[in-house]
């Protein structure tokens, strides 16, 4: 599920700081499965407001528009850290959300090119970074503007982060304009939570090959390292289910099996 889809015809194709970029046909149907809910949720508020709604098809396309900078700021996160390296790379987005994929493969525990265990770990760290950057920059602005953050509400209650306690951002003017709120809202809530969602240490999530490098660092195996894979897959599943995330529940429950098995395969069971 995880892995570079197969080309199509409906892809598109371009060119970003010198970094090819595949965007699949997989990525807007993904893009319009995830944020539906939300979108509806915001279009139902809109239109309870009075002053009516766009209406959700194109609260949608924006919402995929939103989603699709979002992504790409954090593949570039990582395209560039491999470019600090001496890596060529190129971006792939797909309906699991982007790729960043360096000239020579690698896999567990596997450095692309002449990596090291620490430069791996910078590179799988770049691209949440990049991703969450980007959401202060914005929460910046509309701090200055004298705006407060609504959006950071929405992801607590989606994920209990205690984001709208930070001193400051409840504090404002609300944001009046539909199209202002609905832009907000569209990159604040995946730049958070996608970013957040990739930290967690299950392999091959960015969080996995984080912990991997951090493990091998310190003198531990690779086993080790996906055992804590094995286990916190596990963990997040049991929440997700419980917290009626379906979708959630059934990549992580997916994840903690594939991890199980590469395991298996590294001959250590104790």
């Amino acid at each position: 599920m995880l892995q570079d889809p197969p080309v199509s015809d409906y892809d598109l194709r371009f060119e970003l700081f010198g970094f090819p970029v595949r965007i699949a046909w997989s990525f807007w149907l993904g893009a319009l499965i995830f944020g539906f809910y939300l979108v509806r949720g915001v279009d139902n508020m809109f239109l309870s407001s009075g002053d009516g709604s766009p209406g959700q098809l194109p609260l949608l396309l924006l919402w995929s528009l939103c989603m699709l900078v979002s992504i790409l700021i954090h593949e570039l996160g990582h395209a560039f850290a491999f470019r600090q390296f001496g890596i060529q790379s190129s971006i792939v987005l797909y309906h699991f959300g982007g790729l960043a994929i360096p000239s020579s493969s690698f896999g567990m525990g596997r450095s692309a090119g002449r990596l090291t265990e620490k430069q791996d770990l910078w590179v799988a760290l770049a691209g949440p970074l990049a991703q969450i950057a980007s959401a202060l920059l914005l929460v910046g602005g509309l701090k200055v503007a004298g705006f407060r953050v609504e959006a950071l509400a929405i992801v607590d209650s989606v994920v209990p982060l205690g984001l709208a306690k930070i001193p400051g951002v409840m504090e404002g003017d609300p944001i009046t304009s539909h199209g202002l709120y609905a832009i907000v809202l569209f990159y604040i809530f995946p730049s958070v939570l996608w970013a957040l969602l990739n930290l967690v240490p299950v392999w091959p999530l960015d969080g996995g090959r984080i912990m991997n490098s951090l493990v091998l660092i310190n003198g531990g195996r690779r086993d080790q390292a996906l055992w804590i894979s094995v286990i916190s897959a596990g963990l997040l599943t049991v929440y997700a289910f419980k917290q009626h995330q379906t979708f959630m529940g059934i990549l992580f429950l997916s994840l903690a099996f594939s991890n199980y098995q590469m395991l298996q395969q590294t001959g250590r069971w104790r």
